[in-house]
């Protein structure tokens, strides 16, 4: 008979997001006329701006002409896209970096999942906790994690983030060969300010670590002293991969387009004495296992960097910030403590003493209609604590407000 693989089995049953829609699901069988407002997973609600919509329109069109028509593209994406993310999200930045550095894709979340694969087995892996569940399951799966232990993987090295330590997680006591950073954070919403996070590339460089760089919601960044991607710090480009997204940043969470940075400077040990190229590993894996984002979508996201669309987008990220600072400042008025919401979408709120965070997320469903994403669900330290979102419709941030403070 043929087995399963048996990392697969060591998995909790479920994804935390299928666990939270298995509950919403159930709530509104119950309460068919009541609506629910969504303060939980991250998806954006505000559709997709006009500059994006045209040149959508533009590239279908495209698809029906022989001309122009496009079938396979290439597995690292077009070069009008890869030499517009270069010019308008690096360069402007002082970063210089070549086409071949950057590899666009379906997603974030997928290439952050699936670049794992390019290390050895036995590779110990570092990552912050409270954490985005796909950094430790990816890894399960591979086999790195070690055995659950009640919460917590007896494998991975944690890296505590939590208001005792200002959210700066300190350098592991066992040296690491992958270490995971995500900032603007998801769940917390915190941040790293541009020496903490020099010295966690300084840090890689003394151990020859690879940092994966999650900055999928830098666009959120307003704290001028806080760096948008990790290669303004110097020698970032010698140990850090970078992802970046459009999803949250031009709502592309439904359309899935995205981009990872892997500088030809990045090596790692070939196991046998000599070094090999992340960059030509990482492309290695992607013309055998991908065959490109769409041609219309990657149309799109050019559009993204035209004049119109980078006025439209700027638009819908500042309505949602100031979903955001509504939200902490009336969550704050109602005695419970809040992280995060000034440079990133999510905010990170302590539940109500006595309470814990899923507790919490049945009791604002079940009372309020309101769904958070609890905190127990991003790992250890994540208890006690909820994630919102701010990616709502004004009316609803308006409205979940004043639900929240009937249960507050």
């Amino acid at each position: 008979m043929t087995t399963a693989n048996p990392d697969f089995l060591k998995l909790q049953n479920n994804y935390l997001f299928a666990d939270i829609a298995r509950k919403v699901a159930a709530y509104k069988a119950a309460h068919p006329a009541q609506r629910v407002i969504s303060l939980g997973i991250g998806d954006v609600t505000r559709p997709l701006p006009p500059a994006i919509l045209a040149a959508l329109h533009r590239a279908v069109e495209d698809m029906g002409e022989a001309a122009l028509f496009r079938g396979y593209g290439p597995e690292q994406g077009y070069d009008f896209l890869r030499h517009r993310i270069i010019e308008c999200d690096y360069a402007t930045r002082g970063v210089r970096l070549g086409a071949d550095e950057v590899f666009v894709s379906d997603g974030a979340k997928s290439d952050i999942g699936n670049f794992q694969e390019l290390f050895a087995p036995n590779s110990r892996v570092a990552v912050t906790d409270p954490v985005y569940p796909v950094y430790v399951d990816s890894n399960a799966m591979a086999g790195r994690a070690g055995n659950l232990r009640g919460t917590v993987w007896d494998g991975i090295i944690y890296l505590p983030s939590t208001p005792d330590n200002d959210f700066v997680p300190e350098f592991p006591a066992v040296r690491p060969d992958i270490i995971y950073l995500c900032y603007p954070n998801n769940p917390t919403g915190a941040v790293l300010s541009r020496a903490a996070l020099q010295a966690w590339v300084d840090y890689a460089r003394r151990q020859n670590s690879v940092i994966l760089y999650d900055s999928a919601y830098e666009a959120f960044i307003t704290d001028p002293d806080v760096p948008h991607s990790i290669y303004e710090l110097d020698g970032a480009q010698e140990v850090a991969v970078e992802f970046r997204s459009f999803s949250k940043t031009a709502g592309f969470t439904g359309l899935r387009c995205a981009y990872t940075v892997v500088p030809k400077a990045l090596q790692i040990s070939d196991g046998e004495g000599g070094k090999v190229s992340l960059n030509a590993l990482w492309n290695r894996r992607q013309c055998t296992k991908y065959n490109g984002c769409p041609y219309i979508v990657q149309r799109a996201a050019e559009a993204v960097y035209s004049p119109q669309g980078q006025v439209e987008i700027k638009t819908i990220i500042a309505a949602y910030q100031k979903n955001a600072a509504q939200l902490r400042s009336a969550v704050s008025g109602m005695g419970l403590t809040v992280y995060g919401g000034l440079n990133a979408p999510y905010l990170w709120v302590s539940v109500p003493q006595g309470s814990d965070s899923w507790v919490f997320f049945d009791t604002l469903l079940q009372e309020s209609a309101l769904i958070c994403t609890p905190g127990a669900g991003f790992g250890a330290a994540g208890e006690g604590y909820v994630r919102l979102t701010a990616f709502g419709a004004p009316q609803d941030t308006a409205e979940a407000i004043e639900r929240l403070r009937r249960v507050c």
